[in-house]
């Protein structure tokens, strides 16, 4: 008797009269219809109800059949119930039998068109079939869901989560204006309503319009602003180049939740890329307080101390995120670091012990690799090739790039690429001929590696033969590499001093150039062009566009950076942007060479050789960076080490080829040279 009484208490406490006589159809005719037996159809109600619980809980297949039964036995009592009939159709739904459930839910519709409820079912219903999106089906799924939305809507023209469903479901099906709509509709109605206002805002960055979808989180004032929606705005902030705001916005988000480690982290990481190196490195270390077997805080720990020219604290941190790491890929990070620490440090052998010892580890006996693990190896060749090219061991870093050839595909191109620059470090320049004809040979279908050959040949003597093979290259492959090929040119004429075939030739490619990175990259040639020609008032605004578009440029960075410097223009900036050029890349000889000629510039000489001494351990055959490092010297009255250097020098720039050689700069350091070795023999005592 007991089991008797609790399900009257739960048909009463689940159901109750009113419910029923809301949701009941107006009346019919007695002699139309007979009238519902409604204490029938409330007492198998319950029990349907109370099966549904404990098929659920419990997952018996019996249980849900029962449910089933009883609500079907509640409809033959009252067959007009839209209630019984929608949960029916839900109870299906939620068992998973789908088909069912789709059938109930239309045959209520059928009963009674305006019946929200059945409409949201059937709607939800096609929501769970939409699969990845990708099918012919998943399209369908979407059309009939956006169907069911629409008509709830006009049912419920105020029913906001249904309109933002809608919207989303528009968005889905990349309908942006009516989708628009539907947020902006929401907006009117609640404009505090930030579901809208973040809807909105995707969908104006899902098309491309990072901007405009700033615009809509920034007009929400500060103080109205949830954690989800600061950190949006911070994601958008960072997509659109703006770290600094960015970081504002995730500290922001952080206010609001202090305990929120993916947030920090989130912070970490946009203060890390807006350079506040401080600032990030304090969010890193109370992650890692926090929890102590984060190992991701410890390496981005160790990158800061990098960055921040903390070699050793960085190997210190490294070596305590071995203990915590699991993935193989963190721990191949991990040994890749720690080479570039040993590296910058001075010790090279340790550095490529490093290196080999993870190659070796790595290696698969057949060479075959997946493409997450080439891309580890390539990694590692290539900083490895690198250390080899620093120590003149050129046939062991010809040796590591012919492993990257054999990885095919864009390794073999860059293999292939580092083979060619590792004889020209070298000065083996008919060698580094012979390697670019035996790519092509090797890539006859690679346009990037025959004009590398063409490069090689037109820096060695056969211009005109290079350019006209270069050219007859447009238009093959149905002009997909013309933009390429347009550049590549350029670059060719820009080093032979062809200025107005340079021109014309980034002008071809201004209508080829249709991504923004593409745009940036003729921006920087256009800026080089203008430089070589000593054209610098024209050359900074360009350089300065570029930096506008990404303003984390290294090549830009250094290149406006140098200029400025080496014209005594704007120091304290220059030194600014090399020194952002260097956090980028730390082992770049060229970014050391230009910030330490920026501290020469501002007076600071000992700052200026650590710098220099840096980039001529990585670039030892570099006449410009010998030039300066002699300068240096001779401020410092260091006489003797000014003569070694310039007369380095100028036996460097005697093996250089032609394009990298200036007859004025030659003519400028023999001169420092001359009067050098004149003070040096005036100061010395008659023998």
């Amino acid at each position: 008797m007991r089991s008797r009484f609790l399900i009257a208490a739960l048909v009463a406490s689940s159901l109750g009269a009113p419910a029923f006589a809301r949701s009941a159809p107006p009346p019919v005719a007695p002699a139309q219809q007979p009238a519902p037996d409604r204490s029938s159809a409330y007492f198998h109600a319950g029990l349907a109800h109370l099966y549904e619980m404990m098929a659920i809980e419990q997952g018996r297949s019996d249980f849900a059949t029962q449910a089933i039964e009883n609500y079907k036995l509640a409809l033959d009592a009252d067959p007009n119930s839209s209630f019984l009939q929608t949960g029916l159709a839900d109870l299906y739904f939620h068992l998973g039998r789908i088909r069912e459930a789709v059938d109930a839910a239309q045959q209520q519709i059928k009963r009674n068109p305006a019946d929200v409820d059945a409409h949201s079912l059937l709607g939800h219903i096609y929501l769970r079939s939409l699969g990845d999106g990708t099918t012919p089906q998943s399209a369908e799924m979407l059309k009939l869901s956006i169907t069911e939305f629409e008509t709830i809507v006009q049912l419920k023209p105020d029913d906001i989560e249904n309109r933002l469903l809608l919207g989303q479901l528009y968005a889905m099906d990349h309908d942006s204006a009516k989708a628009e709509a539907q947020f902006k509709a929401v907006q009117s109605a609640n404009p505090n309503a930030e579901e809208a206002t973040l809807n909105l805002a995707r969908l104006y960055n899902d098309q491309g319009d990072t901007k405009r979808a700033i615009a809509v989180l920034a007009a929400v004032p500060v103080t109205s602003r949830s954690a989800q929606l600061e950190l949006l705005l911070g994601a958008l902030y960072e997509q659109d180049h703006q770290n600094k705001l960015a970081a504002e916005s995730y500290q922001l988000a952080l206010d609001q939740d202090p305990s929120n480690l993916d947030t920090r982290r989130t912070l970490a990481h946009a203060l890390f890329n807006d350079h506040q190196f401080d600032a990030s490195l304090a969010q890193y270390i109370k992650l890692a307080a926090a929890d102590p077997q984060d190992a991701q805080s410890v390496i981005r720990i160790a990158d800061i101390q990098r960055h921040k020219g903390q070699f050793q604290d960085s190997l210190a941190s490294l070596e305590k995120a071995k203990l915590l790491v699991r993935d193989p890929l963190d721990l191949n990070y991990i040994h890749y670091n720690e080479a570039i620490d040993d590296e910058a440090l001075g010790h090279n052998d340790a550095a490529i012990s490093v290196l080999n010892a993870s190659l070796n580890d790595s290696a698969h006996s057949d060479g075959k690799y997946t493409d997450a693990e080439k891309g580890n190896r390539s990694a590692f060749l290539e900083n490895l090739a690198e250390l080899y090219r620093q120590m003149d061991r050129t046939d062991d870093a010809i040796a590591a790039y012919r492993q990257l050839i054999a990885m095919e595909g864009d390794y073999a191109e860059r293999g292939w690429g580092g083979i060619v620059d590792a004889y020209r470090d070298a000065h083996q320049f008919p060698k580094a001929t012979a390697a670019a004809a035996e790519a092509v040979k090797s890539l006859p279908t690679n346009t990037a590696v025959a004009l590398n050959y063409y490069g090689q040949l037109a820096d060695t003597g056969s211009a005109d033969t290079a350019l006209a093979q270069a050219r007859a290259l447009l238009g093959s492959h149905s002009g997909k590499d013309d933009r390429v090929i347009r550049l590549s040119l350029a670059q060719m004429e820009i080093r032979l001093k062809l200025w107005k075939q340079a021109a014309a030739d980034l002008d071809a490619a201004e209508p080829l150039s249709l991504k923004p990175e593409d745009h940036e990259f003729l921006l920087f040639l256009r800026g080089s062009l203008a430089e070589r020609q000593k054209r610098f008032d024209e050359a900074e605004p360009l350089f300065r566009q570029v930096l506008k578009q990404d303003p984390d440029s290294p090549a830009t960075l250094n290149y406006l950076g140098y200029m400025l410097a080496d014209h005594n223009l704007k120091l304290e900036e220059a030194r600014s942007m090399l020194q952002q050029a260097v956090a980028a890349e730390p082992q770049n000889g060229a970014y050391l060479d230009s910030l330490g000629w920026a501290f020469y510039k501002l007076g600071q000489y000992a700052l200026a050789e650590q710098y220099l001494l840096r980039a001529v351990a990585r670039m030892h055959s570099d006449p410009t960076i010998h030039d300066h490092l002699g300068s240096i010297y001779e401020k410092e009255g260091k006489l003797s080490l000014a003569v070694i250097q310039w007369e380095r020098s100028l036996a460097d720039a005697k093996l250089s080829l032609p394009a990298d050689v200036e007859p004025e700069d030659l003519a400028r350091v023999q001169k420092s040279l001359d009067a050098a070795k004149a003070r040096l023999a005036k100061s010395s005592p008659a023998r």
